[in-house]
């Protein structure tokens, strides 16, 4: 049986004063998981994408066998099936943990049956000829508490415990990861390969969790070593790094790599530092964008049809295909944030995703997503 090797990362993190791009020097022969040689990556012209959060893995994992999970999992996509889904974004890695069998982060706090629930999933997605990208957030770990009661072995953890290693920071009681680091990156990278080594999926997709504060004090440490001094610019620069090394990491396997950050653009770049404009407008960062356009037509500060247009131009020229995220969790309820004019929007319009679509379909975006 054909191995594979797989970084299992148990370097203990004595210093951060190191060698940036030394490869983490453990590596571990593994048997290969669920791969089939011959299988070849199933996407599609026009996407139609669909999100599957960790946060419902609760209601359809948690405490099922391996069979009640398989018949969820079939009726959900299934369900996505009948809306003319053809791509599914399966949350493996939400919170520096693992939906997926791994070696180097700890399993996912909803998983605790002896099965693999995201081989299970890509089964069934693939049987009904749906697209399966797994869907990443790279730099959200665990809760300081959930961090306290993580075994030793786990690299994420001997980072969190050594006081003088700044690779992971506390942000409102929850660590990330520092991309100012090439280990952090490093690390990002290994578990994207482990992925990909172990299963037949067909792209790799993060989402908008980037910088998780503007405060100085998250990266000071790195900031003054690095020597510069527009602390908005190096943060956006990090970003773009790790962004570029998921990339060049994704399609050295022939798979493609999207992202999909704020629909807000101003946000992307004042609070978390992702620079949209370049990932959505040159080769290299990219292979689709999935901006979260989960505005009304009357938001008082991103009308979704303006907002539209201004994705659209940022991709215009390049071949960076453009994805819509369309906010379906929204119907039915008050959003507090759209302004006096748009606040009751999703309550007095229900078809308000559907007239989304058709714009969509009649714009020069290659698609559309929704997230329930």
């Amino acid at each position: 049986m054909k191995r594979i090797l797989i970084f299992a990362l148990m370097f203990v993190c004595t210093s951060c004063e190191m060698p940036e791009n030394k490869p983490v020097p453990y590596v571990q022969e593994r048997e290969h998981l669920h791969i089939d040689e011959n299988y070849k990556p199933l996407n599609y012209e026009n996407q139609i994408g669909m999100w599957f959060p960790y946060m419902q893995f609760e209601e359809y994992m948690y405490n099922k066998t391996a069979d009640e999970f398989r018949e969820a999992v079939r009726e959900k996509f299934t369900s996505a099936k009948n809306q003319n889904i053809n791509t599914v974004y399966i949350h493996v890695h939400p919170c520096g943990d693992a939906y997926y069998k791994s070696e180097i982060f700890p399993s996912g706090i909803y998983l605790d049956g002896d099965y693999d629930p995201f081989q299970i999933m890509i089964d069934e997605a693939h049987n009904i000829g749906l697209s399966v990208h797994a869907w990443l957030n790279p730099l959200r770990c665990q809760t300081v508490e959930q961090m306290k009661n993580l075994p030793d072995n786990f690299i994420i953890k001997q980072w969190a415990d050594n006081p003088e290693c700044h690779f992971v920071e506390i942000v409102n009681d929850r660590y990330y990861l520092n991309p100012a680091y090439n280990y952090v990156i490093n690390l990002i990278c290994y578990g994207v390969e482990e992925i990909i080594n172990q299963y037949n999926v067909d792209g790799i997709h993060i989402d908008d969790y980037f910088y998780p504060t503007t405060e100085p004090y998250f990266d000071i440490t790195a900031f003054e070593e690095s020597g510069n001094n527009d602390l908005s610019a190096w943060r956006m620069e990090n970003c773009t790094q790790l962004v570029k090394s998921l990339y060049d990491t994704v399609n050295s396997h022939g798979l493609i790599f999207g992202i999909s950050p704020q629909g807000n653009i101003n946000a992307d770049y004042t609070t978390q530092y992702a620079d949209v404009k370049l990932w959505g407008s040159e080769d290299g960062y990219c292979d689709y964008i999935v901006p979260q356009i989960y505005f009304g037509f009357n938001n008082e500060t991103c009308p979704f049809v303006p907002t539209l247009a201004e994705w659209e131009e940022i991709v215009s020229g390049s071949d960076v295909r453009l994805i819509i995220g369309l906010g379906a969790y929204k119907l039915g309820q008050a959003d507090i944030w759209a302004g006096v004019s748009g606040e009751n929007e999703w309550l007095e319009n229900p078809d308000i995703i559907n007239q989304q679509i058709e714009i969509v379909n009649n714009s020069t975006a290659d698609g559309y997503a929704l997230y329930y």
